[in-house]
This record gives structure tokens, C-alpha cells and sequence, in this order.
């Protein structure tokens, strides 16, 4: 079985060898007069994601595609805490014949990341990272109606923004230096969980939904 770490669309060079995804609850349990004990189901918390990645600064057979120098990485995830970014973290998971078992596709944040350096691990830099799922929010909007006439009382009508896409419509693509499936599909159809459908227009071009290349030009389906 065969993981691909995805953060912000760029895929980590090794795959980390542990991943741990809490899901937190906020269920809340009260006694009732008589003793008895209830639980008051609430929605779950955000989901906390640890793992580690090592950065190679040496050659290995089984890096994942072309990986960028570890100083690139570093840079990654330095951006993503300064400026404050929110990015999807994907993990893909496939079987011994390279087929798509099932996703892992969550809208997270950096929250901290540790670089050890160690004589033991050689030139190879290992970084501990801790993301947090992020939620959409924002506010609603509230008109105030003036009455139809004196005495009757003014009406509060909530207008609750509409979202809207201004995804491009292309027939084609040219791959460019970090892309991955699910980025594509997001910008370029509105909905990252399109990729599939990418990938089954051009499997005569993709044999690993995981692994493109720059300069592939692949098929895209209608917006």
C-alpha cells in the first residue's frame, strides 16, 4: 500500500512513516435529580493532524517524484505560519496495483512545526508538524425593511452571501512545476474532489493519479 502526503499541492519527498488525526468531541455529560446520567450530543471539534516528515539532502531510490531541495520545504512551512495561510492537506492511499483506495482531503493550518538536526539522521533534516482543520465562517448580512405604513413594524430580512466561482472554463492544461490533481480541479473547475475526473479522461497519459509531471497537457472536463 502506497501514501502520498500532499500540503498545499506540493507533495512531500518521503512519505512520513506515522500519521495521527484526532477528532475531537465536545459531548457533554450532566446528572440528572434523580442520579441518572445524560450526554448531550454536540458537533465535533476540529480535527488535529500530527506527523513526521523528513527532508532528504541526500540521494534515495525511493523519493517520491522530483523532490526540492529541503530549503524549499523549510521556506513552505515558514510561509504557511507567517502568512498566516490556509491550505488543503491531502493524503492518498493505493493499493499494490497503483489503484485510488480512498482520500484523506482536509482545509487545515500550520499550527507549530519542530526542525530537528541530528548527527544520526546524516545531512537529512526531520521536521514535526501539527495542523489543524479550518473551517469556513463569516458573518450574515441584515436589511432592514421600512413599513408599508405608520404603525407597522419594520421588517429584518437576512441576506446570506452566495458563493460563486470564477473558475475559468479550459479544454486543456500544461502542467506546471508542483501541481497536483486536486489543485487543478479546484482552480480550474471549482471543486478540488473533481480530480477524478481528470484523471480518468487522461489515464492514457496518467498511470498514478499521484504522480504528473511538468509539462504534461491533460484533458479537462466541462466546468
Amino acid at each position: 500500500m502506497a501514501y502520498f502526503f500532499y500540503l498545499d499541492g506540493v507533495l512531500l519527498p518521503i512519505t512520513p512513516g506515522e500519521l495521527q488525526m484526532k477528532i475531537k468531541g465536545h459531548n457533554a455529560t450532566e446528572t440528572l435529580m434523580d442520579e441518572t446520567e445524560i450526554n448531550y450530543l454536540k458537533a465535533p471539534g476540529l480535527t488535529e493532524i500530527e506527523f513526521e516528515c523528513r527532508l532528504p539532502q541526500t540521494p534515495y531510490t525511493f523519493i517520491n517524484g522530483e523532490a526540492l531541495p529541503a530549503a524549499d520545504y523549510l521556506a513552505l512551512f515558514e510561509s504557511m505560519k507567517t502568512e498566516k495561510r490556509v491550505f488543503q492537506f491531502i493524503v492518498s492511499r493505493m493499493d499494490e496495483q497503483g489503484n485510488l483506495l480512498f482520500d484523506t482531503n482536509i482545509k487545515a493550518a500550520l499550527e507549530e512545526y519542530e526542525i530537528t538536526e541530528s548527527a544520526d539522521e546524516g545531512f537529512d533534516i526531520l521536521v514535526n508538524v501539527s495542523l489543524k482543520q479550518y473551517r469556513e465562517f463569516g458573518t450574515k448580512l441584515v436589511k432592514i425593511e421600512e413599513p408599508a405604513s405608520p404603525g407597522e413594524p419594520a421588517k429584518a430580512v437576512t441576506e446570506t452571501p452566495r458563493e460563486s466561482t470564477t473558475a475559468p472554463g479550459r479544454s486543456t492544461y500544461t502542467v506546471q512545476s508542483g501541481d497536483c490533481l486536486w489543485n487543478i480541479a479546484k482552480k480550474y473547475l471549482g471543486n478540488g474532489a473533481r480530480y477524478k475526473e481528470i484523471y480518468t479522461l487522461n489515464k492514457d497519459k496518467i498511470q498514478n493519479p499521484n504522480l504528473i509531471y511538468p509539462g504534461q497537457v491533460l484533458t479537462l472536463p466541462a466546468a
